[in-house]
This record gives C-alpha cells, structure tokens and sequence, in this order.
C-alpha cells in the first residue's frame, strides 16, 4: 500500500456517525438472534447457511451491476487470506455461542477495534498511537482481563471460560481480516468483491464443519427460525457487510471503530431484554473497563 492511500480516507460526518450506530444496534442483535436460535440449528450451521445465501445474493448483485467476477484482477491471494480469516473468525463465534452467552460473546468479540489500532499502528501511516491512546489499550486489556475473570465465578465456569476465550479469538481475527483488507488491493477494490470472497470463506469452511458434527440431523424448523435466519442473512450479512466495507474505503478505520463500543453496549441489553441473560458484577466492571478503552483509543 502506499503512504499515499491513508490520506484519501475521511475523518466522519453526520453520515458516516449515524450509519455506524444503525450498524451497531443490526450487530447487537446479531449474537443474540444466532444465540436464540441455537435450540433449533446449531450456530455452526446457521453461520454457515447464512454466508451461503448472502454470497449469492452478493454475487447476484455483482451480475446486475456488471462488476467483474475476475480472479485475475490482483485479489485472489489477499481474498483467500481474507475469507479463512473471516471464516476463522465466526467458526469460533459459533462454536463459543455453544458455551457462553450473547452478552459475553459481543463485549469480547468487539475487542476487535483494539487489536486493529495496534496494526494500523504499526502498518499505515497516519495511523500511529499517541501515549494516550496506549494507556487505552492497556485499559481494554485489564477489562479483558477483569470481563475474563468473571466467569470463574459462575456455574459451568470451564465452559463459560471457553466460549470467552473464543470471542477474543474471534475479535483478533477480525482485525486480522481488517489489516489483511487495508494491506492489500482489497483496499481499494469493490465493497462487494470484499464481501464476497468473505462470505464464501466462511460458507466453505462452516458448512464443512457442521455436516462434520452432524448439525444438519438437529434442525428442528419453525416460523420463528426461517425469519431468524432471514434477518441473519439479509440484514446482517448481506446489507451490514456491504455498508461496513462502504465505509471502510471512504472513512478513517480509527475513527469508525470509536462507535464499536456501542456494538457490546446493545448485544449485552439485548441479551438481558430478550434472552434473560445474567450480569456477573466482574464481567459488567470488565466490559466497561474494555468499551472505555475502546473508547480512548479510538478518540482524537
């Protein structure tokens, strides 16, 4: 990339704000709707079929708008990288659902803006960490570390423990795929040919994986699952996604990523309202800890 690209990225507006927010309530949502759904489907398998579905629906969209297919255009490697690491990424938000909550799995998932502030520190220009901006990161850790610690202290904690683990997995992959994006001629490709070498990564890996456990067996079909899983795949997969990566070539990713904190915010409610979800005392007390500083990271 060259020292160039950073510059064409603009510091938000009115749009870009009010965009992120409405992304950010779609993305609470989201851990909550796979979550209640699991009884039905396993989210191994949800996951899986919604980024099959949501990648014919982006390559449809590819069709009508007569962008190009082309493997041969310089993306291919990148967007192999890309599709195992977003692959990577919900394979381990799936299987964490298994075992902790909704609430939990966002707040530790959407540690994310603080390990792609530490790439960008190191791999664009203009992207630098300022002293305070470090004394944010140290306290997103400690809240990590406190959030983390909080499952001990529950009934199944070795389970909770493991699914915890596997949303700050899942967190670091994610801004694995921000980084591999920005480093790369996906940068400035079409948002669609992001998204789509993205969703087919994941369908390719999580449907393997699912038929392997056996979740297609399970299903137990309702009303209620066909319009979860719609939600999951237009809303969420399909239309989020396109707008993220909008987003992304047009606006700093240091500057977008300071609205994540509300993505936690909303998925923990959520989890309260809708799942009867519990709040251990340390687990609230570390993800304030980590959205304060997601927060002073991502503050200019």
């Amino acid at each position: 990339m060259s020292a160039s690209v950073p510059m064409l990225r603009k510091p938000l507006d009115g749009f870009a704000a009010s965009t992120m927010v409405a992304l950010c309530v779609c993305w609470g949502l989201q851990q909550v709707a796979i979550k209640a759904a699991a009884p039905q489907m396993n989210p191994v398998l949800q996951v899986g079929i919604r980024s099959f579905l949501s990648a014919l629906l982006v390559t449809l969209l590819m069709i009508r708008r007569r962008e190009s297919l082309s493997l041969r255009d310089g993306t291919a490697r990148a967007g192999v990288l890309v599709g195992l690491l977003f692959g990577g990424e919900f394979l381990a938000v799936s299987l964490g659902l298994n075992y902790t909550t909704a609430g939990h799995m966002a707040v530790f998932l959407y540690t994310a803006p603080v390990f792609t502030a530490l790439g960008l520190h190191g791999l664009v220009k203009g992207e630098h960490l300022s002293r305070r901006q470090w004394w944010g990161v140290a306290l997103a850790f400690l809240g990590i570390a406190v959030g983390y610690s909080g499952s001990l202290f529950v009934p199944g904690s070795s389970r909770f423990l493991l699914g915890d683990a596997l949303g700050i997995l899942g967190g670091i992959l994610w801004a694995a795929t921000t980084l591999a994006i920005r480093a790369s001629k996906l940068s400035e490709a079409p948002p669609t040919k992001t998204l789509l070498y993205q969703l087919a990564g994941a369908a390719l890996m999580l449907l393997p994986v699912a038929l392997w456990r056996g979740d297609a067996g399970k299903i137990l079909p309702s009303p209620g699952l066909w319009a979860n899983l719609t939600f999951q795949t237009l809303v969420v997969a399909f239309v989020s996604y396109l707008c993220w990566f909008w987003l992304l070539r047009h606006y700093l990713a240091s500057r977008l990523s300071i609205f994540s904190f509300l993505t936690p915010f909303f998925g923990v409610a959520f989890g309260v309202i809708l799942l009867r979800e519990p709040l251990d005392p340390r687990f609230v007390l570390g993800a304030v800890l980590v959205l304060a500083g997601i927060t002073v990271v991502n503050r200019r």
